[in-house]
């Protein structure tokens, strides 16, 4: 590998604004007291369920158990958890995993070495007022339409929906509103007349009878029809070069991660809610969180590897809409490993 240049870190002050959670307390380095083993990990949201195998793999005890000390920080967008990714500030990413080709051709090598999910486990909502007028992708025509964050991931499938739907990027409006609340306000308030959110946003959204679902990607077979393939999306992605110097701590990483998963595929909702910190149901109800979970494990990799064709429908999707992507040449081999997840099964 040729060395990279390293990127000047983010502010201090837009670091230290983030929430912070510490995996496991006491000594922070494994037995052999490597100090490689201690680890910053961004979260594009470490509440939403598209990305629960983070906090769930805090709450099992399996960074503990792997001897390494990992430091869960959040960011309630995917877009931004790339940025703290890239400045230096943390080591990993848990995040989506096509910003690993939106970055490629920005110069930037990073790849993903833990594949979490298949599918983007992502809901196109329209407003209960709207609900007449938008009855498909193809209505987005005029529509201001809600992302997490301008180029998040929310923004990507956002783009590709209009587009393949003969609706051009410059017809609709994206509108960054976050996730949670701050999505349901903006929807209440007609802000937006739809947008793109994951649970437990959804289930919120449905129980207060505030919009329906237009598309749901939550299931292999729901990104099949709405991507033309898996589309695999929340993983654990990091600097390549990062990752090739430090193999001993991105392998227990892998191992925890891993771990976490196969629990999951053999473990119910209300098991995988139970572990997980009571505040994640955003109000809604320990049974309603229950169903938010339900609804999107479809979604998970029982093992981390990442799906023999998501690489190319990925591009494919991002190639769709994006002009920096649309006629560069994107070396997908170097946008992820299996090396490590092999390792770990």
């Amino acid at each position: 590998m040729r060395a990279s240049t390293r990127i000047p870190a983010l502010a201090v002050a837009g670091v230290l604004a983030l929430t912070s959670l510490t995996a496991c307390g006491g000594d922070s380095t494994s037995a052999s007291g490597d100090k490689n083993d201690k680890v910053k990990i961004m979260v594009g949201g470490l509440d939403k369920v598209i990305y629960l195998p983070a906090m769930l793999t805090e709450r099992l005890g399996y960074f503990k158990d792997e001897g390494v000390s990992v430091q869960l920080l959040t960011e309630p967008a995917g877009v931004q958890a790339e940025t703290a990714l890239v400045s230096g500030d943390v080591q990993g990413t848990v995040g989506f995993y096509d910003h690993t080709l939106d970055l490629q051709v920005k110069g930037k090598q990073v790849e993903s070495v833990v594949q979490f999910s298949q599918a983007p486990g992502e809901v196109e909502i329209v407003s209960d007022k709207a609900a007449g007028e938008v009855r498909s992708a193809k209505d987005f025509k005029g529509k201001k339409l809600g992302v997490t964050g301008i180029g998040s991931s929310t923004d990507f499938l956002t783009k590709y929906l209009a587009v393949s739907n003969g609706v051009k990027t410059s017809e609709f409006t994206p509108v960054a509103v976050g996730a949670g609340q701050t999505f349901i306000s903006a929807l209440q308030q007609g802000s937006i007349e739809g947008g793109m959110t994951t649970d437990p946003t959804v289930a919120t959204i449905l129980d207060k009878k505030l919009g329906r679902i237009l598309i749901d990607m939550r299931t292999p077979e729901g990104s099949k029809q709405a991507l033309g393939g898996l589309y695999p999306s929340s993983s654990l992605y990091m600097q390549t070069e990062w990752v090739n110097s430090h193999k001993e701590t991105v392998q227990k990483l892998a191992n925890a991660f891993v771990r976490t998963l196969k629990w999951m595929s053999t473990h119910s909702a209300d098991e995988i809610a139970a572990k997980m910190p009571a505040d994640y149901a955003q109000g809604g109800g320990k049974a309603l969180y229950a169903q938010a979970i339900k609804s999107t494990l479809p979604m998970f990799t029982k093992d981390g590897v990442m799906p023999a064709d998501g690489p190319a429908t990925v591009e494919r999707v991002l190639k769709a809409f994006n002009p920096n992507l649309k006629n560069a040449e994107v070396d997908l081999a170097r946008t992820y490993t299996t090396e490590f997840v092999e390792k770990a099964n």
